[in-house]
């Protein structure tokens, strides 16, 4: 891979495994200097370590804490020339049984946070030369998802908040795109597995294949085909790449 993003500052939260963790394998082997943000500090440095980044311990439903781990970051990598919001959480329950609390806790996740994340990143994006923010969307940013309303409402603001940000810097040099990602092999739908299995005594690896099927290829995603994307995305050559979803299902969208 060409160094096309020599010395830029990537940004990725949810930055330590799964997708995040792909993002910053594929930015940095493309010269990219990355910054990873996340609850848990471990996975975060163990994947820093690997890509010569720099980890930082943020809860992104705190806005206080974004912007003290965004200034971190620049410190230590400068202006934000990328960014790759990626932190979310999934869970699910029949809509009577969907507590607000639930309700409230996935949407401070999946969607308020992109917001706080978007603002605190904008002045960095608009001053680069080829700003790029990437939003980790969902195919529940498509369509209706039974038993996960809060899940996939979250993950439709997304898509509604990448398109409206994408019209309105439409004329600058920021690009402004989402990814949406069918199931993929993440800890994401590991934690997805243990709640089925716990929920229906189903067994680990039925439940596994039972979520794979609901991808068309009957495969889970492999995470590097989201990471792939990302970079794609945040290449200078994606300048004319703007307000895109980009499906990643395995043709289940097809």
């Amino acid at each position: 891979m060409p160094n096309w993003l020599e010395g830029r500052h990537a940004l990725i939260t949810g930055g330590g495994t799964g997708i995040g963790a792909s993002a910053a394998a594929h930015l940095h082997g493309a010269g990219a200097k990355v910054s990873l943000l996340g609850r848990r500090l471990a996975p975060l440095q163990e994947t820093a370590k690997r890509h010569s980044g720099y980890a930082v311990s943020c809860d992104v439903t705190r806005p206080d804490q974004i912007a003290n781990a965004f200034d971190e970051a620049r410190t230590v990598n400068g202006l934000i020339e990328i960014l790759v919001v990626n932190a979310g959480i999934a869970d699910s329950a029949p809509f009577a049984k969907t507590s607000r609390e639930s309700w409230d806790r996935i949407i401070a996740t999946n969607l308020t946070a992109a917001f706080d994340c978007a603002q605190a990143a904008l002045p960095d994006l608009l001053a680069s030369e080829n700003g790029r923010l990437v939003f980790v969307a969902s195919v529940a940013s498509l369509r209706g998802v039974p038993y996960a309303a809060h899940y996939a409402a979250s993950k439709h603001g997304l898509l509604g908040l990448m398109r409206s940000l994408a019209a309105e810097f439409a004329k600058t040099r920021l690009t402004v795109n989402a990814v949406c990602p069918g199931y993929v092999d993440t800890p994401m739908t590991d934690q997805s597995v243990a709640r089925v299995v716990e929920k229906t005594g189903r067994g680990e690896g039925e439940t596994r294949g039972i979520i794979a099927n609901m991808n068309a290829s009957g495969r889970l995603v492999n995470p590097d085909a989201v990471g792939t994307m990302i970079l794609t995305l945040c290449l200078p050559q994606s300048q004319d790449v703007n307000g895109a979803a980009i499906t990643i299902d395995g043709g289940t969208s097809a």
